[in-house]
């Protein structure tokens, strides 16, 4: 078969009409598909419920079923016909009709860790293992892929990622760039966007070394590496390298800095918000994308949850009626009914709803059946996955989920399918191919969730 070919005129328009800086390679690949992706979201706002929220007891209740079933919360009516959420999340309600709602995601990774790792990636682990340990082999963040084939131009990071960095024992594996190189790893920020004196390090020179001082240094230092020839040879020196003139170039970026002062919101937004470290992350999120960050991963909670009360994750086994469901929720419900309506509404008053997509989820969800605990476990066959603006259409679900939220009953979606969508959403050809560290082809999504792009 003959590959198209391709006149300097016709490649300088296919590159100016959204394929978003791919490099030649990656260009002539997607021209060669014979397939275009206009983007639909020109950012990503990934908001991480690490710990596995309940799909029964949030956007896809069963009122019919048993008791052993259904939620102990009622369920209550939205602004979106035949939606209908939990009775704690009544602002949520108001907002439905900017989501789409897919309740058939569906895997079979039953640990924290290798169904983390699923959901941050969009690739399935080599096994179910809550040892599964952060490896070069293991395939890299939404955000690295994108900023490996669609980096920002405009002096802004294109992938950042903060409060935390997430683990269950173990760092959880996706939260970098793995075999792409430490150049498409995120900027990581791990300070308290809600301390009072939340800075960044990373964005600070020591005391007594001037910004000229500092390039010196690194001329001296290029000098080295060129005769030891190490840029030739190592491509993970060569990482090190870009990072490193990376975070120079941050630190000579005013429009870096003012993205990430807080103090320069209004001080009734940031209530509406919540004076949480969770509530100031989705603040910061949105001046992020404002500012022309393309992918911003929140971390809910550094930890799964377990016995706390009103800190860490969803992991709401019920111990000591400590958590969700013996008694009214006072962390997680509410925290989101705070957060997520406040970020909707304010990326929609400053017109960016349309050109953010926001996706809210967990790595699996929880059991039909309520245990002894008066709680649920760990369930991945069958959980929900929120998206809103950016491209989605509004007050739409995808799938059916049988009548007890145990599995789909139509239309399954894979955490693959659910990266696809997102790469297409981005102007990105789910199709597209990265290499691993032997050189291997891997795809970066599988089947794109077509009915919910608006």
């Amino acid at each position: 078969m003959l590959k198209p070919t391709f006149s300097r005129r016709a490649m300088l328009r296919i590159g100016g009409t959204g394929v978003l800086g791919l490099t030649m390679p990656k260009l002539m690949q997607a021209a060669e598909s014979g397939t275009s992706f206009k983007p639909r979201a020109k950012s990503v706002i990934f908001l991480f419920q690490w710990g596995g929220p309940s799909q029964l007891d949030t956007f896809d209740m069963k009122p019919d079923a048993p008791s052993t079933i259904r939620s102990p919360y009622r369920p209550i009516s939205s602004s979106a016909d035949g939606i209908q959420v939990c009775e704690l999340l009544p602002e949520m309600a108001k907002r439905m009709h900017h989501v789409s709602l897919i309740r058939t995601m569906t895997h079979t990774m039953k640990n924290h860790a290798s169904a983390g790792y699923y959901a941050l990636s969009g690739h399935k682990p080599p096994s179910d293992d809550q040892r599964l340990r952060d490896s070069l082999d293991l395939y890299p963040a939404y955000g690295s892929v994108v900023d490996h084939l669609a980096p920002n131009t405009n002096g802004m990071p294109t992938f950042v990622a903060y409060p935390h960095v997430i683990r269950d024992g173990s760092i959880v594996p996706a939260q970098h760039a793995s075999f792409l190189g430490k150049r498409h790893d995120p900027l990581l920020v791990l300070e308290d966007p809600n301390d009072p004196n939340f800075n960044l390090p990373e964005l600070s020179l020591p005391n007594g070394l001037s910004v000229e001082r500092m390039q010196r240094r690194r001329e001296l230092q290029k000098l080295v590496d060129q005769q030891a020839r190490l840029l030739d040879f190592s491509a993970e020196a060569q990482g090190f390298d870009d990072y490193y003139q990376r975070a120079i170039s941050m630190l000579t970026s005013g429009k870096v800095r003012s993205a990430f002062d807080l103090s320069d919101e209004a001080e009734a937004l940031r209530d509406r918000y919540g004076r949480t470290g969770y509530g100031q992350s989705c603040l910061l999120a949105r001046r992020l994308v404002e500012s022309g960050v393309k992918f911003v991963t929140v971390y809910f909670s550094n930890s799964i949850g377990g016995r706390r009360v009103n800190e860490g994750g969803w992991d709401t086994h019920g111990f000591d009626n400590t958590r969700m469901y013996k008694i009214v929720d006072k962390y997680q419900l509410p925290l989101t009914d705070q957060t997520l309506p406040t970020l909707l509404d304010d990326l929609e008053e400053r017109g960016l709803l349309d050109e953010t997509l926001v996706v809210w989820m967990g790595e699996f969800g929880r059991t039909p059946n309520i245990n002894k605990n008066e709680s649920r476990d760990h369930w991945p066959q069958c959980y929900t996955a929120l998206l809103a603006g950016g491209g989605v259409k509004g007050g739409f679900v995808h799938g059916t989920s049988d009548e007890a939220a145990k599995f789909p009953a139509e239309k399954p979606v894979t955490p693959e399918d659910l990266a696809a969508t997102i790469f297409q959403l981005l102007g990105i050809d789910p199709g597209t191919e990265i290499y691993d560290r032997s050189n291997r082809p891997l795809i970066i999504g599988g089947e794109t969730v077509s009915d919910i792009i608006a």
